[in-house]
């Protein structure tokens, strides 16, 4: 077996120092496939109880694919980028019917399943089943960059080709599993995005950004745009004793979820005035606006928002779905048993909160 100098000291450093992980070492390919598309954006810590609850509800691409949507989406709230557990939902579904409920093998054909890019094809390839497939994700990307001083922006197209191409010439056959794994491990405790531990690395005598001292100055990253911020409100329409939800459209932003109806205040609008057009505009109906129910903030990838919830009540016309895809009226204590994003969710605890004392 080819080893470069690299690929042995990095594989040498792992045997020793591998995370202890549920999904590694798992016999069935799936777990490898859902644990990758969870890592995606979301941090290891955070990932664990989700991958054990989801192993527990869905053991397999069987059950899964038999399983509503709307089932998948609770399981995964909190975690975020909500068309993950969609394209997962739907590439079961795919799996089962024409693949026998089992991944395939190749890289190229994982390629062509729902929610699977190359990084996580390689992945899934080489951890799952043995193939000599390199892969990318963002600590590889970090630890690449550093270690090869690579000083063009890590994401254009240009640096991806190159930091792909770098990650395949060490890569020994028959180990890629292993040395895939082992970059993660490198990025997530040694390699940090901030001050890196080089002294414990095992890669320091190789690594060129530490010999130019520049390795905080790498991977060489985008300037970043200012985030825009939005005021946004929420009815929480009340009538007998119950709570109207509506159903975010399938496609977007935190879709197929449920949440307290509203939107984005406009210019030279009060609140107030920003929840009534919104209303009207999304149910076809007119409410008054009560109390205020609380202001949260929250951080979206590209945005940030402070939402301020009122409670509302009807004053004329029955609501209708004309943007969302449906509306139901909840009991307070059934609120838990529809997906919701943070924001909604923390209206529907507090909610829950007030009206059980």
């Amino acid at each position: 077996m080819m080893l470069t100098d690299i690929s042995r000291a990095l594989l040498d450093w792992y045997q020793s120092q591998a995370r202890v992980l549920p999904w590694r070492d798992h016999p069935d390919p799936y777990a490898v496939w859902i644990s990758e598309i969870m890592l995606q954006q979301t941090r290891v810590e955070t990932v664990i109880p989700y991958f054990q609850r989801w192993m527990l509800t869905f053991p397999n691409i069987e059950t899964l694919a038999n399983s509503k949507e709307q089932d998948v989406l609770k399981l995964w709230e909190g975690l975020g980028y909500y068309s993950r557990a969609r394209n997962i939902h739907k590439a079961a579904i795919i799996l089962q019917s024409e693949w026998g409920g089992k991944l395939p093998s190749e890289r190229t054909e994982l390629e062509k399943i729902p929610g699977i890019g190359r990084y996580t094809a390689a992945a899934i390839a080489s951890m799952a089943f043995g193939k000599d497939e390199a892969t990318l994700d963002g600590n590889i990307r970090r630890v690449l960059a550093r270690l090869f001083n690579v000083d063009i922006p890590a994401r254009s197209a240009e640096g991806e080709k190159l930091l792909w191409h770098l990650a395949e010439v060490h890569l020994p056959p028959g180990r890629a599993g292993d040395y895939n794994q082992a970059w993660m491990d490198l990025g997530a405790s040694i390699c940090l995005p901030k001050n890196p531990r080089c002294l414990l690395c095992p890669l320091q005598n190789h690594c060129l950004a530490f010999a130019a001292g520049v390795q905080e100055e790498r991977p060489v990253l985008p300037v970043k745009k200012k985030t825009p911020h939005y005021t946004v409100t929420a009815a929480i329409i009340q009538r007998d004793q119950k709570i109207l939800l509506a159903q975010r459209p399938p496609d977007g932003l935190l879709g197929g979820l449920w949440e307290f109806p509203g939107g984005k205040q406009e210019k030279n609008e009060s609140l107030e005035q920003a929840l009534y057009r919104e209303i009207e505009e999304e149910l076809a109906c007119q409410i008054k606006v009560g109390a205020p129910f609380g202001v949260y903030k929250h951080a979206f990838t590209h945005f940030k928002i402070t939402l301020h919830a009122f409670l509302c009540e009807l004053s004329s016309g029955d609501p209708y779905p004309v943007e969302a895809s449906q509306i139901v009226w909840v009991d307070p204590s059934q609120l838990m048993d529809y997906p919701m994003g943070k924001v909604d969710r923390q209206i529907a605890e507090k909610l829950q909160s007030v009206l059980s004392h």
